[in-house]
């Protein structure tokens, strides 16, 4: 007799819009000073800014909501090149996305700055460490870099966070109530990168399982997480 075998159900992961306009904005206590920051442009205490925070604190989406309302372009640290500067900064402004340590070149972000202050151009730079907690071998990008105004966002209060975690469902259109929010909110570590982590695997499971997302089913997930 043969025993028939039910397909397994396989979870794609497919590309969700995460929507990165100024009405989408996620607002509270923790992140106010950058919002701030953006909304205050171009009034700014200084042309060159860093918006330092942790993972997923809202610091790509501020600078988005900035660039449209500035006509800036946007580049990675990582990626800065110096032949390309003169290019990246022909609006007038730049985003310069995830400064890290060691992983950007020196000469490049240096003439950046320095051609900057010359054209009287806006720079946004986003960290998530303040650089002067990095170890840089230019003695004088070093003292630039140190002098460049700082604004941080903080970890989610607990309104903002239930919030995200409402938002961080609605861009990936999955349905969820209000236990689950409270559970999800209880259980995991109040960040910003823990609760995308939490919905990205609720999100995946729920679908390659064929359940709804309820309570029961991510008490299942974190428990084995």
């Amino acid at each position: 007799m043969a025993v028939r075998v039910q397909p397994r159900q396989l979870a794609f992961a497919l590309p969700h819009a995460e929507s990165l306009t100024r009405d989408n904005f996620m607002e509270g206590p923790a992140n106010e000073a950058g919002l701030a920051l953006i909304e205050r442009w171009p009034d700014w205490p200084n042309r060159v800014m860093l918006l330092v925070g942790p993972e997923g604190s809202g610091k790509s989406h501020l600078a988005a909501i900035w660039a449209e309302e500035a006509g800036a372009r946007s580049t990675s640290a990582h990626a800065l090149d110096a032949a390309a500067v003169p290019g990246a900064l022909a609006t007038g402004a730049l985003v310069v996305e995830d400064l890290r340590p060691q992983d950007f070149d020196e000469r490049a972000l240096f003439h950046l700055l320095n051609l900057a202050r010359e054209d009287e151009a806006f720079v946004l730079l986003t960290a998530r460490v303040a650089p002067s907690a990095f170890e840089i071998e230019l003695r004088d990008l070093r003292s630039r870099l140190r002098a460049i105004p700082v604004v941080s966002l903080l970890p989610p209060d607990d309104l903002l966070f239930r919030g995200l975690i409402v938002k961080f469902c609605a861009d990936r259109q999955l349905s969820i109530d209000e236990t689950v929010v409270s559970y999800l909110a209880t259980r995991i570590e109040r960040s910003y990168a823990a609760a995308r982590r939490a919905i990205d695997l609720l999100d995946t499971e729920a679908l390659r399982l064929g359940r709804p997302v309820t309570r029961a089913l991510a008490a299942e997930l974190l428990r084995d997480a």
